[in-house]
């Protein structure tokens, strides 16, 4: 039919108009897709469409409807499509019913082995149910057998179950009366062996049918009997709990036989605690024996596990047994119970206070914490743990001061020997590392009390407040703390030529409080927030605050060294001046030794800073800085001030312009802030020596030669003097107001000429 529908075009086709193959199959494979999507959806046709208007279910044409008409659908082809789209819809349904039919035989296969495996196993399930019913067929007989003989055995031995009953009640009865007539005698017999907790078994069996049966004579002598043998008993175990040399457990079993035989609870109380009050009170005597001068005492492990098994193993035993026994006491037994336990207890933790105490001078802290692990007084071990804070704090305070000791006597040592001691660089590296595994060995000393086998290190002081505000606030924070006013205080020592510090000491302290700022601080805080994980919201000190603190410190030494170094120089040069007769001094033929001196010690201060500080900026130099020539008028501000007005009738308009011109010169800050850098510390240096030696030149008269002489050692200061200092104009500037001052000094202020200076200078 399809080929028949092939070979013959539609109505008003041809091969002129018919269109392309892809062109038509486009809305066909549309109108598939959307019906495939149609079905697994499970949508109507308008639903489908999202509109309400849609194809009729009903349409013979559709493929994929209910109401398909092969012939209707075969003549709409005809007449609507193309010879090449009916070709290509030929094409198409072959290949689709091959796949249906592909598709079909592979569901047939599958079904085939799923059938053939389900009749096997409907086959055994019908061979095993057959032989389950022969097997249930053969019980219900047996079951039915043994119904028979059950009930023909029950019938026959009726009568005789009846008889024995009423035997074994006879026998029964005899049995009871013959333990009460035997019940004199068998009380005799265990008090004499020592048995008294059967004796008082036997008396608490019969003691309720005796009450009963008083009224009979027979009866009643068995109470009798019985009652001056129970007495005997209660006095045996009387004197057995007073003597008190058997245990806590033997005394508990006195007074539970003695409570069972009717003894009054509240005195055996009072007995009860009294005995136990001696056995503690004894093994307290024995602790504090072990604390004693003369023996060698334990280490704290052995005392606690000694007080431990002894005195609080007792203590607890007493409490059970007082618990046990006399629970029938209520609220006045408990309290007498813990009156006792508290005073007993406070003695014990007093002396185990003492002993802690004596831990305080060792260093190692392992004994300590598993002998505290073993004690359960939470208060003890919290106060323990901040003694040993403040233990290691001390610690690292006296390993601070024997660093500084220990610098101290290699800064003397090359004095006294007379040879090179160890350089600046390496004793600051020598105490940085000192410190720093101080405080290591003590961070990991006290991390014990935190380690997870420990049983108190799970309490929320260990894991909150000790790491907080103990270990990081306290032991760290508060030793860094000391360390920087331990520094600062070398700066509060006076004294003639900087005191008893060193200054190379003063330097020393002043790199290592400027390292901590820039990086020890914040390793160290780092370290111990790692290892001791806070869970503490306490506030805390932040590092900015203590790097401040430490460079605060650091900039108060590097002052104080820069006043120290420029007193020993300002007192040469203050000595040199006053102690010399300017007035009558001879023309000057060399540089004074004390200005060579000077030049030598600021060179040493130069090296020694280079050790421990950078260069430093400096300002662009001139060329002629070393060639430089003081006379009185040296520069143009001096030949201003002196040159128009140095006539024998004018002194006095001289001074008046020297003091004008001191109004309009540059101010020169002598004690301004030092920074951490060489050049600052000896241009503060240079700048104190030189302002002592113009102060000192301004209280002198000076002669002609006197004049010269200045003249010459201030030529030689600045030959040398210029390459320290920031800038080089300081120094010119000091010296021309020295040259200028001895000049207004002098009587008589003939300069000496630059160029004898220069060679003056040059040999000196």
């Amino acid at each position: 039919a399809m080929a028949a529908a092939a070979a013959a075009p539609g109505p008003g086709s041809g091969p002129g108009d018919s269109p392309e193959g892809p062109e038509a199959e486009g809305p066909e494979r549309r109108r598939k897709a959307h019906g495939m999507l149609k079905l697994y959806y499970g949508l109507s046709e308008g639903e489908a469409a999202g509109r309400p208007s849609g194809p009729d279910p009903l349409d013979p044409t559709d493929l994929n409807g209910a109401h398909f008409d092969p012939e209707v659908y075969l003549d709409k082809l005809r007449r609507e499509c193309p010879l090449a789209q009916l070709m290509d819809s030929e094409t198409d349904m072959v290949r689709q019913i091959r796949a249906l039919d592909s598709d079909m035989q592979t569901l047939v296969y599958e079904n085939y082995n799923k059938f053939i495996s389900a009749t096997d196993t409907i086959r055994k399930m019908k061979n095993d149910f057959r032989k389950m019913e022969d097997e249930m067929d053969r019980l219900a007989t047996n079951m039915a057998v043994i119904t028979d003989f059950s009930a023909r055995i029950s019938a026959t031995l009726q009568d005789r179950h009846e008889r024995i009953t009423k035997l074994a009640g006879v026998h029964a009865l005899l049995r009871k009366l013959q333990f009460l007539f035997e019940l004199p005698s068998r009380l005799t017999k265990c008090v004499e062996l020592g048995a008294y907790g059967q004796a008082v078994r036997y008396q608490g069996r019969a003691r309720a049918v005796l009450q009963q049966y008083q009224h009979l004579p027979s009866f009643r002598a068995i109470q009798d009997d019985c009652q001056v043998i129970t007495a005997r008993l209660a006095q045996q175990l009387r004197q057995r709990f007073r003597e008190g040399g058997s245990g806590a457990p033997e005394q508990a079993e006195c007074v539970e036989l003695l409570l069972a035989l009717g003894e009054p609870a509240e005195e055996l109380c009072e007995e009860f605690l009294a005995h136990a009050r001696g056995r503690l009170e004894e093994e307290l005597r024995s602790l504090e024996a072990e604390l004693g001068p003369s023996p060698p005492a334990p280490d704290v492990l052995e005392f606690t596990d000694h007080g431990g098994s002894g005195f609080v193993g007792g203590l607890c035993q007493v409490a059970a047994a007082y618990q046990e026994l006399f629970a029938a006491q209520g609220p006045a037994g408990a309290d007498k119970l813990a009156a006792f336990a508290r005073e007993l207890g406070s003695r014990y933790f007093a002396l185990v206070e003492r002993r802690l105490a004596q831990e305080q001078g060792s260093g190692d802290n392992s004994l300590l914490v598993r002998a505290l692990d073993r004690f359960a007084a939470t208060e003890i071990v919290e106060r323990v743990a901040r003694e040993r804070l403040g233990h290691h704090l001390q610690g690292l305070q006296a390993a601070f001061l024997g660093s500084l000791t220990d610098v101290r006597q290699a800064l003397a040592a090359p004095r006294i020997a007379g040879k090179e001691g160890p350089g600046l660089a390496e004793l600051l590296a020598n105490v940085a590392s000192s410190i720093l595994s101080h405080i290591k060995a003590s961070l990991a000393s006290v991390h014990l009390f935190t380690a997870k086998e420990v049983s108190f290190s799970n309490k929320p002081y260990f894991r909150g407040e000790f790491c907080s505000q103990g270990v990081r606030e306290s032991l760290i924070v508060g030793f860094i703390r000391s360390m920087c006013q331990t520094a600062q205080s070398f700066c509060d020592s006076p004294g003639e030529k900087g005191g008893a510090t060193p200054p190379a000491l003063l330097l020393l302290l002043s790199r290592l409080c400027l390292d901590y700022e820039t990086a020890t601080i914040s390793y160290i805080l780092t370290l111990t927030d790692e290892q001791f994980l806070v869970q503490d919201q306490s506030p805390v000190t932040p590092v900015s605050t203590l790097c401040a603190e430490a460079r605060e410190t650091a900039r108060r030494l590097l002052t104080h060294y820069v006043k120290v170094q420029g007193l020993v120089i300002s007192q040469m040069l203050r000595k040199s001046v006053e102690t010399r007769d300017w007035l009558s001094t001879l023309e000057p033929r060399n540089v004074r030794a004390v200005m060579k001196r000077v030049v030598e010690d600021t060179t040493a201060i130069d090296v020694q800073v280079g050790l421990l500080y950078e260069e430093g900026v400096r300002k662009a130099q001139s060329s002629d800085s070393s060639k430089r020539t003081f006379s009185v008028y040296s520069s143009s501000r001096q030949q201003g001030r002196y040159a128009p007005s140095y006539t024998p009738s004018a002194p006095m308009d001289t001074n008046l312009l020297s003091n004008i011109q001191k109004l309009f010169s540059e101010r020169i800050d002598v004690f301004s802030p030092v920074e951490f850098n060489k050049v600052s510390v000896l241009t503060g240096i240079i700048k104190i020596s030189l302002k002592t030696l113009l102060e000192c030149v301004r209280l002198r008269t000076f002669g002609r030669f006197g004049l010269q002489q200045v003249q010459v050692d201030c030529h030689f200061l600045q030959l040398y003097l210029w390459r320290f200092v920031a800038d080089e104009e300081l120094v010119h500037l000091l010296l021309d107001e020295v040259v200028a001052s001895a000049a207004l000094r002098c009587p008589d202020p003939v300069p000496m000429e630059p160029s004898v200076v220069e060679v003056i200078c040059e040999r000196g």
